[in-house]
């Protein structure tokens, strides 16, 4: 199998809102895309490997940190892919550093005292990811890093929220320590799974913050390239529309996992797509009339 096959092997079996943000894209960087993507994912199931000892998971991703800046007998699969993506779209290697840097964090159980703590490890597992993707999208302000990095760490507050219980049972908790006692909602709380007034209004608290990242995002997203960003605004209103459907259901997410249906999912990408094309018609109507 080779390194493509492979990427979009791992990309389909993932079911992930990411993959169908790619379905808007031209059909190479979709293909680029999905090695990133494919990066992404091999990384991360290293640390959540249930059958590999700490020291072998930090072999792997040391493996990966070599596999960025160098080929090597017996190298991963998509070290090779990985590389020529950084050198096609002239990526900063850093970014897939920093995504693994992310990744080693989950390799130890630890806590974020602070929110400035956490905002670390979504920078590095989120907005790195984000960073990179916008190099493959290509784009003209660099403002749209701004984008990328607020929509990141939006994207991972989401996340965080929706799988705090998963996350818990897996001895990782990504809440910082500072809200949970802002709201008298204690780990031991949480380990018991309790559901109360309390870990609503915490969670309403985390949302807050996810929402207040979102519209960044979007204040952020220069006008010039809102359409090589459609990908990245799939994942926005995908998300935002997540976000809202906890917020609604009184972030009942100890007893089931949020999530939009295809149905959903589709309408959400429609209308992403028609608004670009409203936007593109604009401009070119706006440009006719200067040039007129």
């Amino acid at each position: 199998m080779s390194s493509q096959e492979n990427a979009e092997e791992i990309t389909r079996s993932s079911k992930s809102n990411l993959a169908l943000a790619f379905i808007s894209l031209p059909k190479e960087k979709r293909r680029d895309m999905t090695g990133l993507y494919a990066f992404c994912r091999v990384v991360d199931d290293i640390a959540d490997s249930p059958s590999s000892s700490r020291e072998e998971k930090q072999a792997a991703l040391d493996d990966w940190k070599r596999c960025v800046g160098e080929g090597f007998a017996d190298e991963p699969a998509l070290g090779a892919e990985v590389r020529r993506l950084i050198a096609k779209y002239e990526i900063p290697p850093g970014y897939f550093l920093e995504i693994i840097a992310g990744v080693e964090m989950d390799l130890d159980e630890r806590v974020y005292p602070t929110f400035e703590d956490l905002r670390i490890y979504c920078h590095r597992v989120a907005s790195a990811v984000g960073l990179a993707s916008i190099e493959i999208f290509g784009y003209r302000n660099a403002g749209c890093r701004r984008y990328a990095m607020d929509l990141g760490l939006a994207l991972q507050l989401t996340n965080i929220i929706r799988d705090v219980g998963q996350d818990s049972d897996n001895q990782r908790l990504y809440l910082p320590l500072e809200d949970m006692e802002r709201f008298g909602y204690s780990r031991e709380d949480l380990r018991q799974r309790l559901f109360n007034d309390k870990f609503q209004r915490l969670l309403e608290f985390e949302a807050a913050r996810a929402i207040s990242f979102y519209e960044s995002a979007a204040a952020h997203l220069p006008a010039e390239d809102r359409h090589s960003m459609i990908a990245a605004e799939i994942m926005r209103h995908v998300y935002r529309r997540l976000l809202a459907r906890m917020q609604a259901g009184g972030f009942r997410v100890f007893e089931k996992r949020y999530g939009l249906n295809k149905a959903a999912k589709l309408a959400t990408v429609g209308g992403v797509l028609f608004s670009n094309l409203l936007n593109k018609l604009k401009s070119a109507r706006v440009q006719q009339g200067a040039g007129g």
